[in-house]
């Protein structure tokens, strides 16, 4: 776990953790706020579009939140390596925006899609860069490590 904590230090979870959140929040108000429904006002495509990329929004958002609470976990000894690195505690998938769709939409609206993607770009990278460190173990650790995950 040592060379995995160089990648991520206490202090850059906490960091990712409060940019997730605050990005989280953010989007739920603009996307509660009904600003963009006002707007699109007749043209139904772009108001399905809007609606679709919100749930493309919060889905990113909450696999990142989900991943960094189990980076947490792992951090305070709350789950063992073995856990963490369970399929089932992956960052997970998530749908890219419609890039041509989402140029119809307001400022704001393009701000939040874009800073969540880049979120998840960012965790994604981040944990694949982890996952090549596990993988670079000790054929003895990694065994161990996949015997850990099956229990």
């Amino acid at each position: 776990m040592a060379e995995t904590e160089a990648l991520l230090t206490p202090k850059l979870l906490d960091a990712l953790y409060t940019e997730s959140m605050v990005l989280a929040d953010e989007a739920r108000s603009y996307f509660e706020s009904g600003r963009f429904s006002e707007q699109s006002e007749g043209d139904a495509s772009l108001s399905v579009g809007f609606s679709c990329e919100s749930l493309k929004v919060t889905t990113r958002l909450m696999h990142c939140i989900a991943w960094l609470l189990n980076q947490r976990a792992l951090h305070s000894d709350e789950i063992t390596e073995g856990e963490a690195w369970n399929h089932s505690r992956e960052l997970g998938y998530a749908a890219a925006s419609d890039g041509p769709l989402v140029q119809f939409f307001p400022e704001e609206a393009r701000q939040i899609i874009t800073a969540s993607e880049e979120l998840f770009e960012r965790l994604q990278r981040l944990s694949a860069r982890m996952e090549l460190q596990e993988t670079e173990e000790p054929p003895v650790h990694f065994m161990f490590r996949r015997l850990e995950s099956s229990f």
